[in-house]
């Protein structure tokens, strides 16, 4: 599996980001701003094998090729709320098809609940898309980290109402957009 281009996808992350975004609240008719920011930096052998633990995912033997990264962040809404938070997060490639990798994203603290979680990732190198899916206990995150150059991304972030078993993700709940650059 050639890992190349997600590697450079996941150096560019790396630094200090200064991110400005927009959540509209579908059920509530609520629009909301925040400014974050955003430090990235490079996962340790031993952080991945802590997710790993965590999560309770067999070891990988090519641990030191798997990206990943551990961030901190502190966000502040246009409301006064303050949100900071850190964690670690690591991407396992399983297959790759015309160039686009698929696999598994291991966190060992999720956005929505304070728990390690397992979700699924897509990166596709023809537009720099990382697409990540994270099915939570009432909602399923679907977010979007498009790398425009080494220092700008859109994000994109829709939440849906988690449906039942084997049907469609139909009913949007948050539909966010954000600017992020990088400022180091």
């Amino acid at each position: 599996m050639d890992l190349t281009d997600i590697k450079y996808f996941f150096d560019c992350c790396m630094g200090k980001w200064s991110i400005e975004r927009t959540y509209h609240y579908l059920t509530h008719q609520e629009v909301e701003r925040s400014h974050t920011d955003f430090q990235v930096a490079p996962i340790t052998l031993a952080m991945k094998r802590q997710v790993l633990a965590d999560n309770h995912y067999d070891d990988s033997p090519d641990l030191d090729q798997l990206p990943g990264f551990q961030l901190a962040f502190h966000t502040v809404s246009d409301q006064g709320e303050e949100v900071s938070q850190e964690l670690r997060a690591l991407f396992v490639p399983k297959q790759q098809t015309a160039g686009v990798i698929m696999g598994d994203y291991l966190r060992d603290r999720a956005y929505e609940e304070a728990r390690p979680i397992v979700s699924t990732f897509r990166y596709d190198p023809s537009n720099r898309e990382l697409l990540m899916t994270t099915p939570y206990t009432r909602v399923v995150s679907v977010d979007s980290i498009m790398l425009i150059n080494p220092v700008m991304r859109i994000r994109r972030i829709l939440n849906y109402q988690r449906p039942a078993a084997d049907q469609p993700l139909d009913t949007l709940v948050l539909v966010g957009f954000g600017v992020e650059q990088k400022i180091t």
